[in-house]
Parts: C-alpha cells; sequence; structure tokens
C-alpha cells in the first residue's frame, strides 16, 4: 500500500508500526536466540575470551549499524517503485532507463531475477531455524524434551502455514503486541546482565572489532559467517514495505526494535564476560531459572512470527514476478477489503512449508541450519546495494564520486559478510544455492518461454487489422446481436481467435472488442488511466487496460470503465473469446529442447486465463490453437 508520511495519521501510523513489528521484524528480532551462539559453539568457533567476546559483539553492533540501519532503513527504503518494495520492484524502476535488447537491460534482469530467487531460499530457511531454536530452548532446561523438539517444531510450522489464508494485516494485529513483548524482554534480560559487566559496552567502540581480526586472522574472518546471522531479515524490511509503508517500517526498527537487540547482545557478551560455561545457550541462560519455561514459550511465538516476516515478503515477491511475467500464472486470494497489498497466494505457501519441513527432518538442528543460512541472504544484499546504486545514479541524479562513497561503505560489509558465508557451501550454504539455480532457471525459461509463444502468436496474426474490418464493409459478413471481446497482445492484428471463430461459426458480432491486458513498470496505475478506448470502425474497438505490477487484472471491471468513453457494454450479452494453446517442441531456434519441455510443463499447469483476468466461465468461448516452439 502506497504511504507517504502526510497521508498516515497519529493513530495510523502506530497501528502500522505495531503491524510492522508483528510481520517486518520477527526474523531479525529473533536473531538473539543463536546469533552469538553460533560465534561461540561448533566447528568455526572461537575461544569465550574477554577479547573475542568485546570483539564479536563489536562485529555484531557494527553489522547492524552499517548494513541494517544505514544500507537499509536509510537508503534502499528510499528506492521505492511508489511505495512499493522489493528487488523486483526495484528492477522495474531500473528498467525503463534502457531499452530491449541492450546489455545493461539484459544484465538488470538477470542480477534482479536472481535476487529474487535468493530471498525465496532465505525463505525457506528462515523458518526452519528460526522455530527450532526456540523450541531447543526445552532441552536446556531438561533432557526430556530433546525427543520432542523436532515433532513439536513440525506441528508449530504447520500452524503458521495454516493461518496464512487469514492474511498478514490479521496476523500482524495479532502478532503486534507480542512482540512488542518480545522486544521488551530481550531490552530488559540485556540489560539486566549488561550492568553487572558494563565494560561490554566498549564494545562499541570498532577498535575490537579490529583487534579481533588482528588476532584470530583467519579464524576471526570464518567466524563472520555467524556473525551474518545478526542481519538476517533486513531484506524482509524491503520486501514487505508496501504492507506497511516506509515510515512506519523505519520507526519500528529505530525506536523498537534496534536498541532492544543491541541491549540483548551486550547482555549476553556481559553474560560469557561472566560465565565462559553458558556459551552452549547464552539467550537462555540470561533468564533466572524459574522463568526459562516461560520464555522458551514467549521465543517459540516470536520465532512463529520471523517466520511471518519472509512468508509475506515471498507472496509479494510471487505476485510482481507474476506481473512482471516471469512466472506462470497461480491464484493469489486478497485478504483485506482495505489494503491491495494484503495477498495471500496458496501455492508458494504450501510449497514452502514443503521445503520447511524437508530442512527442519533433514537437518535436526538448528546449528546445523545456521551452516546452510547466510549465504542466500547475503547474496541478496549485495545485488540489491548495486542495483540501489543503479536507482540513486540514474533516477536520483548522484554523482559518480557520491554513488562510489556510498558502494565502498556498504559493500566493504556485503561482500565480507558473503566471502565469509561462502565458507559454509559444503557444510549446507549449497542448499539455498541450488534452490535458487533451480528457480532462477524456471522464471528465465518462462521468461523466454512467453516471448516465443508471442513470436508464433504474431505469425499467426499477420493479417493487419485496418484492411481486415476495412473488407468487412460490403456486408459479406453476417452480424449477430451481442458484444464479442477477443483478448489479444497485438493489438495492430487480428486475433487468431476472432480468424477461429469466423472461419468455424462464419458469423461476427454486432460489436468486436479487441482487449489487450498491459503491465506496466509500476506498482498501480491511477483508475483515470487504467483504460483508453479506441473506435476503429465497422463498430470495432481497440481497449487497452493497464494495471501495475502489485495488481491482479480484472477485466469486467475494466469494460465498466469503457462507459465515460462512449463503450457501453451489458455484461449478460458480452461473450469473451479466449484462446487456448497447445505447444509442441520442435528443433525450431528458440530454446534448448530440455527448456522447451519444461515450460511447456510450467505452461500447461498455469492457471486459467479466465480466473486470472477476472472473467465470468459462464461468457467465455476457448479456441484451441497449436503452436511450434
Amino acid at each position: 500500500m502506497q504511504r507517504e508520511a502526510g497521508e498516515v495519521s497519529r493513530q495510523g501510523l502506530a497501528t502500522l508500526t505495531v503491524g510492522a513489528l508483528g510481520v517486518v521484524y520477527g526474523d531479525i528480532g529473533t536473531s538473539p536466540l543463536y546469533a552469538l551462539r553460533e560465534c561461540f559453539q561448533g566447528p568455526h568457533a572461537v575461544a569465550v575470551t574477554p577479547e573475542n567476546v568485546l570483539g564479536v559483539v563489536s562485529l555484531i553492533f557494527w553489522a547492524l549499524v552499517i548494513v541494517i540501519s544505514l544500507k537499509y532503513a536509510t537508503f534502499v527504503l528510499r528506492a521505492d517503485n511508489r511505495g512499493e518494495g522489493g528487488i523486483l520492484a526495484l528492477l522495474a524502476m531500473n528498467l525503463h532507463r534502457w531499452p530491449e535488447g541492450c546489455w545493461q537491460r539484459a544484465a538488470l534482469i538477470t542480477l534482479g531475477v536472481f535476487s529474487a530467487t535468493m530471498f525465496f531460499g532465505d525463505g525457506m530457511i528462515t523458518p526452519a531455524i528460526s522455530v527450532l531454536s526456540a523450541v531447543e530452548g526445552l532441552a536446556v532446561a531438561t533432557d526430556v524434551f530433546e525427543p520432542f523438539v523436532l515433532p513439536i517444531t513440525v506441528a508449530i510450522l504447520i500452524a503458521l502455514f495454516y493461518v496464512q489464508s487469514h492474511g498478514s494485516e490479521r496476523v500482524g494485529r495479532l502478532f503486534g503486541p507480542v512482540m512488542i513483548t518480545w522486544f521488551a524482554v530481550l531490552a530488559v534480560l540485556g540489560l539486566n546482565s549488561a550492568v553487572h559487566n558494563p565494560e561490554v559496552f566498549q564494545a562499541i567502540n570498532p577498535g575490537h572489532a579490529w583487534n579481533f581480526f588482528a588476532v584470530n586472522r583467519w579464524h576471526g574472518f570464518v567466524v563472520l559467517g555467524a556473525v551474518v546471522l545478526v542481519v538476517t531479515g533486513g531484506e524482509a524490511m524491503y520486501a514487505d514495505m508496501g504492507h506497511f509503508g516506509r515510515r512506519p517500517v523505519r520507526l519500528a526498527w529505530f525506536a523498537v526494535v534496534l536498541p532492544a537487540v543491541l541491549l540483548n547482545y551486550f547482555g549476553q557478551g556481559a553474560l560469557l564476560l561472566r560465565d565462559a560455561e553458558t556459551a552452549a545457550s547464552p539467550f537462555y541462560h540470561l533468564a533466572p531459572d524459574e522463568l526459562l519455561y516461560p520464555l522458551v514459550a514467549l521465543s517459540t511465538l516470536a520465532t512463529v512470527i520471523a517466520s511471518q516476516a519472509v512468508i509475506s515478503g515471498v507472496f509479494s515477491v510471487t505476485r510482481q514476478a507474476i506481473q512482471l511475467g516471469f512466472a506462470p500464472r497461480v491464484e493469489i486470494v486478497h485478504t483485506s477489503e482495505r489494503e491491495i497489498g494484503q495477498i495471500y497466494v496458496p501455492a508458494a505457501n504450501w510449497a514452502l512449508l514443503v521445503a520447511v519441513l524437508g530442512l527442519v527432518l533433514g537437518f535436526g538442528s538448528s546449528s546445523n541450519l545456521a551452516a546452510a543460512y547466510g549465504i542466500a541472504v547475503t547474496m541478496d544484499m549485495v545485488i540489491t546495494t548495486l542495483m540501489a546504486l543503479v536507482t540513486a545514479r540514474f533516477l536520483w541524479g548522484w554523482n559518480w564520486w557520491r554513488c562510489a562513497l556510498v558502494a565502498a561503505l556498504f559493500w566493504c560489509a556485503d561482500l565480507a559478510l558473503f566471502a565469509a558465508t561462502s565458507l559454509k557451501i559444503p557444510q549446507g550454504g549449497w542448499f539455498p544455492l541450488l534452490v535458487g539455480l533451480g528457480l532462477y532457471t524456471l522464471m528465465l525459461t518462462w521468461k523466454r518461454g512467453r516471448e516465443l509463444v508471442t513470436e508464433r502468436l504474431r505469425e499467426l496474426e499477420a493479417t493487419p487489422l485496418a484492411m481486415f474490418i476495412e473488407g468487412l464493409a460490403d456486408g459479406s459478413i453476417a452480424r449477430v446481436p451481442g458484444t464479442a471481446v477477443f483478448l489479444t497482445r497485438h493489438p495492430q492484428g487480428v486475433p487468431h481467435t476472432l480468424l477461429h471463430n469466423l472461419k468455424h461459426n462464419k458469423v461476427l458480432h454486432e460489436r468486436v472488442v479487441l482487449l489487450t491486458a498491459l503491465t506496466e513498470d509500476v506498482p498501480r496505475v491511477a483508475e483515470d488511466e487504467r483504460v483508453a478506448v479506441e473506435p476503429l470502425g465497422n463498430a470495432f474497438y481497440r481497449v487497452t487496460a493497464r494495471y501495475g505490477f502489485v495488481e491482479d487484472p480484472d477485466v469486467p471491471h475494466a469494460l465498466a470503465l469503457c462507459a465515460s468513453y462512449g463503450l457501453q457494454l451489458e455484461p449478460m450479452e458480452t461473450t469473451f473469446f479466449l484462446g487456448r494453446e497447445t505447444l509442441i517442441s520442435t528443433a525450431h531456434p528458440g530454446m534448448a529442447r530440455w527448456r522447451e519441455r519444461l515450460f511447456i510443463g510450467m505452461w500447461r499447469n498455469a492457471a486459467q486465463a479466465m480466473d486470472f483476468f477476472g472473467i465470468p466461465t459462464n461468457r467465455v468461448v476457448e479456441l484451441g490453437t497449436q503452436l511450434e516452439l
């Protein structure tokens, strides 16, 4: 939803900020459960010495300041596409500058699509590691619960994905108060521990981070692969911005989330300075024994919410991919009558659940999953920085030296974290890379396949429309009452569905509408710009309907808008003619045969055009055509 600062009342801002806490910040807000622990446990852990503790806490502090506060909250959130965020919204905004066929445009598409697939890979790991890490707190209390950790985690995840159909607005209202409690508990636990060792606040001095690398050298660099866990979830700030708006997302971060997580990390660091034996689970050891079970319960609720951040982001990115032509049509359910950004995508939801359950059962523990976590996030961060800099240079008019200065600051952090997480590829980092490469192949195959279908249909629709209409003047073709609407991608040619109908039925309707639905490189199109009507003569009309990449096409609504342009259509007297293409793989130049077969499989399983365009099924006539790719 598109909101500017002046359009949000004080009460509305508070509501949206609480909602953002419940949807956007669950992931980054639950990182204290496992992030510091992974620096001092596992195969690449460093010794729990005062110097190392201060060094790691300093790295965490500056990672949150540079990557999240400066880059995402201050810089990247400015790069919204009319209120919508996410890498594909950023891609669409930048494509305006370069025409079809140039290498710059191709490079941007490649980077943008690959970054989007990395976000999907991250969306699979976040729910698994977050919920597992919380439920594992039961095993800290007593070994009795250890056999039940995985079953409890699976049950919680199934319940989480089941409630997604109620929409992120309702989920956010439910989760927001819980997250306020969670961040308050984080701050109180951290501050209570830090006051006993106030020297931990010396970690704000970046010299401790520098000294950490000087002492540990290569081993210190490897630990960055665990430090990256504190910034996972930052990309959700951008992807979910369209749900709540830039101002509430920023306010929630600076006023609530950042102070709470920093205090908790400082508190964990102070605890390690007092007792190195607590390194196995420093977060849970912050709490008194009598509060451990309530803390586990609250942590579990918070990690369920952590999963919500990426799930909502996956829904948003999926719809953008469909509208921009990178993914097949799937069912999209609107879960709010007031906010267009509140959506539920069943296919993405259940596919994500299957992947998450596979990860939980396959890796078995949050420590094992931590090895797979981070590589997708850091790749997405590097590409997001590049795309945002392109926006700053060519759309905001920044000069080269200013862009170079910003790039130097952000890429020093991004590339260091990416290089460190790359070392974890053999231990599990291969999974999100494999997922990303698979989705990348699917998305570019769909994009290229659609282009081939368009080319083949253009060959079928080679008859010039003006010449065809002129040929009807002699009255040789019978006209029957009613209106026929033909959907076509090529406004200048005669639709093949019209030719097939004329060939088989030997008649035309008394009014013929040639409708073309276009997706613009903006999130939404104003209602007064939605349709354009052009009379072509002989009762033929060309109608062009425009939609943004976060809008769902609604053909009946678009045709109703035509009344203000002098084209009044009676719904019960209107018939829609759609083409149903049967694709055949051939040796013609286009794509490799395996990609053609892959595309044909995706084509067959895509949602039907009548459902996607909101056309009443009882008013549709489908005409089949065979196309050779």
